[in-house]
């Protein structure tokens, strides 16, 4: 184990997972398999009410995907976390997440009760129990992010579930420039056209890390970045 390591763990696929990634650390995901998916929301720790708002997340970078030096903004303009590493190239912010509905269509029904943990889980009842965890609910969810997953735009205006984009050993890190409440879940992406349901875990890591200086990537990425990091410093003044 790196001397910077604080935690290590492996989360199953079909899971959900959470954590207050506290300011100065940072979680690195790995895909252990091909083609896995770890759908992501982000709160404030300190004040649930801030959370992660994708469109002001993309309009301000002027970007449609999550890559090396993207960063993740609250609905206040703060910078959440900060994309330091990714050996992948593009992550999806559009597609959304698996609800009941849908898993049952597309993969039948099969309860706990029929096979254990083989059950047919889906994302959104994931992200509602850690939810609640914390006090919160239905009315507290935001739109997610799904690492290790590409969804281009075509020409038409249509979106595009674009196959075998990642493979095991695949990975991105996530450095917290706020106490944040990460929320993870390994159901398979929305959509994903492959009709087997398929249980892909990822390896987790919290480790330490340098406070972002001047000169960082993610706060020079653009300046929109700038300000926003500006407004996350003040936060902690």
């Amino acid at each position: 184990m790196n001397t910077s390591t604080l935690w290590e763990e492996t989360l199953p696929g079909s899971s959900s997972w959470s954590h207050i990634l506290k300011r100065g650390t940072a979680l690195r995901i790995e895909a252990i398999e091909d083609n896995s998916n770890v759908g992501a929301i982000f709160l404030n720790a300190d004040n649930p009410s801030e959370r992660l708002n994708l469109s002001d997340t993309l309009k301000a970078q002027h970007i449609a995907r999550l890559t090396k030096d993207s960063v993740l903004y609250s609905d206040m303009g703060r910078v959440l976390c900060s994309i330091t590493d990714d050996t992948l190239g593009w992550h999806d912010p559009l597609g959304g997440c698996s609800d009941a509905t849908l898993v049952e269509k597309k993969y039948g029904r099969l309860s706990y009760q029929e096979a254990k943990n083989n059950w047919h889980q889906n994302a959104l009842d994931g992200f509602l129990i850690e939810l609640a965890k914390y006090g919160m609910n239905g009315r507290d969810l935001m739109m997610n992010v799904n690492f290790f997953s590409k969804v281009a735009v075509r020409e038409d205006g249509g979106m595009q579930f674009i196959e075998n984009h990642s493979a095991a050993g695949s990975a991105i890190e996530l450095r917290s420039e706020m106490n944040t409440l990460v929320i993870l879940n390994t159901c398979q992406h929305p959509m994903d056209p492959d009709k087997t349901y398929a249980q892909r875990p990822v390896r987790l890591t919290i480790k330490k890390v340098e406070a972002p200086g001047p000169d960082d990537a993610c706060r020079n990425a653009c300046p929109e970045n700038g300000r926003g990091f500006i407004l996350t410093e003040r936060y902690f003044v």
